[in-house]
């Protein structure tokens, strides 16, 4: 990093970094804030919460928006949109440079742009919807959102109880589990942003996968869920990847499982980050010095960016 040291780079852009899970976005986005002379503004779903720092690999680095929800708290992408819109702005507004980076691609859009999101269900519409799914059933619930917004259901299993639910929640409220492209992947940014997808061959992020769940056994995961588990914890948060699995399973049950559901969320979150427009590809498959590197200088290089457009 010396080389960006000498260079500073000239603030006025957001970085954005996007990758799968275990493709090593803390660490580049550290290096990245480091030589950008800026902060890491996290755009994940479960770092939000407080009180599953292993299970979440939040950063142990101080990081805007980690960390910021108690685990009871049925957190919104419209709630988190105004947080990190707020971040983004304030750290522009000081002359730093905001680096957005996280695995969760709906809050990526979110942090970057003014998404037209449908309103939050009131609490009662929700347990209406979830009473409906619990006494139809997951085949015959998922039947019901087929025939309302058939769009809607391809995106979602019909065991995934939760998306479901909230597919028939955005059906009564007029919307879709599956907006329009042109709304949800508009190139229109509210501040010039440049996007960087951090991409790994498959076998190298599988591994890093196993890794590092192996990892988070072996840091205490386990006391970690017990004592999360022992309170009240929102719908998402039940969600996050191997909190049930840790809970409920024996030890290395639970590993192989939590192993295999990150593996596909992984896949999943590749096939969302093909969709990104601009997308600026970055080998991840190096230390994170050196990715930081290639992304400043990706970035010097496009620094005269036209207004409200990703770069």
């Amino acid at each position: 990093m010396a080389g960006n040291r000498a260079r500073p780079f000239r603030p006025g852009s957001v970085l954005a970094i996007f990758g799968p899970t275990a493709s090593g976005k803390t660490a580049v986005a550290e290096a990245v804030a480091d030589g950008a002379g800026g902060d890491v503004v996290s755009a994940d779903s479960m770092q939000a919460y407080r009180g599953l720092p292993i299970l979440t690999a939040q950063p142990e680095r101080p990081t805007r928006l980690v960390g910021i929800w108690a685990l009871s708290h049925e957190g919104s992408v419209a709630e988190y949109a105004g947080l990190a819109h707020a971040a983004i702005d304030e750290l522009l507004e000081e002359g730093r440079t905001p680096v957005v980076a996280g695995g969760t691609g709906l809050y990526l859009r979110a942090a970057l742009v003014d998404l037209e999101l449908p309103p939050a269900p009131a609490r009662e519409q929700r347990s209406r919807w979830e009473r409906l799914y619990d006494r139809l059933g997951a085949e015959r619930a998922h039947a019901l959102l087929a025939m309302r917004d058939p769009a809607g259901a391809a995106q979602v299993h019909a065991n995934d109880r939760r998306r479901v639910v909230r597919a028939l929640e955005l059906w009564a409220l007029g919307s879709s589990l599956r907006p329009s492209t042109a709304r949800l992947w508009s190139e229109e940014v509210r501040r010039p942003t440049i996007v960087f997808g951090l991409v790994l061959p498959r076998d190298v992020l599988l591994a890093r996968i196993e890794s590092r769940a192996r990892s988070m056994f072996e840091a205490g995961v386990e006391d970690e869920v017990r004592r999360a588990t022992a309170g009240p914890v929102s719908a998402t948060v039940a969600y996050a990847l191997g909190l049930r699995e840790i809970a409920e399973l024996p030890r290395e049950r639970a590993l192989d499982a939590l192993i295999t559901r990150t593996g596909r969320y992984a896949a999943y979150q590749r096939k969302w980050m093909r969709r990104i427009p601009g997308l600026v590809t970055v080998n991840a498959d190096r230390p994170p010095g050196e990715i930081a590197d290639e992304i400043l200088e990706v970035a010097r290089a496009r620094q005269r960016l036209p207004a409200g457009r990703v770069g």
